[in-house]
Formats: C-alpha cells, structure tokens, sequence
C-alpha cells in the first residue's frame, strides 16, 4: 500500500477492478433512486390528472354559460316579438311568464305570475307575438287564470281582414282551430284570409290578429258555411305572454313592464 501510494504501481489494476465493479455500482445507485423517480413520476401524473379535472370542470362550466346565453338571446327575441305585437303602442302593457298549462279537450286555460298585485283584473286581453291568446278570467294576488280563444265557453268578435266581413270566433276545445260562426254560403271569404279582432265588445282591442281561414265546408241546405280557422297564437310554443290595458286614452303615455 505504501509503494502504490508513492508509486502508484496498483493504478492500472485498480482502473481495471473500477471498470468491472461500475455496473454493480450503477445497479445499485440505480435502485437507490428509483423510489425518487418514482415518486417524481407519480407527482407529475397526479398534477396532470389535477389540471386535467380543472380544465374540464372549466370546460362544462363555459359550456354552461354559452347555453345560458343562447337561452337569454332567444328569450329576448322572443321578447321583442312579444312587445312588437302591440299595434297600439300608447297600451300600457305587462309581460308575465307560463307557470301553469291546462289544454284539455273541455278545458283550454293557462296559469300567469301576475296577478292583483301587478294591477290585472277580469277580462283582461292577453296575447303573445303571434296573436290573441284569451282573456283573465280569475285574479290571485300573484297569479291569473287565462281562458284561451281555444276553449269551447269563448267567443270572440271578429272580422275578415281582407273586407271587412264580421263574424264571431268559437273555441272548439283543440288547441289547434277554432271555428267562424254565422258565415253565409255566399259570403267573400277565402282560405288563407287572415281574421283579426274586430273591437266589439270592448273586451279586445280591435285589429289584433285571431287566425287564418283554414278550410271552408258548404254543407247542402244550409244557410252557413263550416269555416275553421287555425290561431296565431303559439299555445304549443309560448313562454311569455302579453297583458293589454287597451281602454287607457290616446295621449297616455307607454308603460311597458318587463318584471319578471
């Protein structure tokens, strides 16, 4: 030892028993730090598997906003359609939501959430942006009953819009017709003809429309045509719908009320 220390005579054996036991060396450093490796690698998977949960509750939160927004942008179109309805602007009117459907064969109502509170009262029109959907028939203090043009106990006075020609409207218990009573055999009236309210009655403000002539039937010795009609109003479609105070004077002034 004291000669190779000096001499250095053992380096070559020594380079030689190094380059035999590296591998073993390295085996075993290897293994020493696999735990660490390991470990390393299972954090970075976790982290991922942690961004990755994050992204994804990101994602299906923005997913739920950008439906949220298409809803709000059909709500208001429809809106807008709604209140372009009104052909009396200087109407004070008030849009109230559907929370309530009753379309059956003897029973054609729909439930409103407004009511005394909001100012409604009893045979109040209401319409949607199609046209003439019924009238109030009982006020809570926040909720009305509506009675649609559809249901076999209303009756609405109306004209043909193309000349004139009056008739009364009758629901038939079918959301889908309603029927023209008192129409003569020779009267001018065509499939497609639009019918709209005619103000009689002082219920409905006049030139509101009702529907459109759908078939017209003669039958042999009658005086009167079977006339049905299919109604504007989108009972199957509608969420909101349009309160009229059409008995204010011309000069008041519009108060449209979007509460909802």
């Amino acid at each position: 030892m004291v000669v190779d220390h000096k001499n250095s005579h053992l380096e070559i054996l020594r380079s030689s028993i190094s380059t035999l036991v590296y591998p073993l060396q390295y085996t075993a450093g290897l293994a020493a730090d696999l735990p660490r490796k390991v470990s390393a690698v299972m954090v970075s998977r976790q982290a991922l598997m942690n961004e990755n949960e994050r992204l994804r509750d990101e994602q299906l939160h923005m997913y739920s906003k950008l439906q949220r927004i298409a809803t709000l942008e059909d709500e208001n179109r429809r809106l807008r359609a709604l209140l372009e309805s009104s052909v009396e602007f200087y109407e004070r009117v008030l849009v109230a939501e559907l929370v309530g459907v009753e379309l059956e064969p003897f029973r054609q109502q729909i439930i409103i959430n407004k009511g005394l509170t909001h100012g409604v009262f009893n045979g109040q029109p209401v319409v949607d942006s199609g046209g003439i959907m019924g009238q109030i028939i009982h006020v809570s203090p926040f909720s009305s009953t509506v009675l649609l043009i559809t249901d076999p106990t209303h009756s609405i006075p109306v004209l043909v819009n193309r000349n004139g020609l009056r008739s009364v409207a009758v629901g038939l218990g079918q959301d889908n017709v309603v029927s023209l009573e008192h129409i003569p055999v020779n009267a001018d009236i065509k499939e497609g003809d639009l019918i709209v309210s005619s103000g009689l009655g002082r219920k409905f403000p006049r030139g509101y429309p009702v529907g459109t002539v759908l078939s017209i039937a003669h039958v042999p010795g009658e005086l009167f045509s079977n006339v049905l009609i299919s109604p504007s109003a989108k009972f199957g479609e509608t969420r909101e719908a349009l309160l009229l105070w059409p008995d204010l004077p011309g000069g008041a002034t519009s108060d449209v009320a979007m509460a909802r």
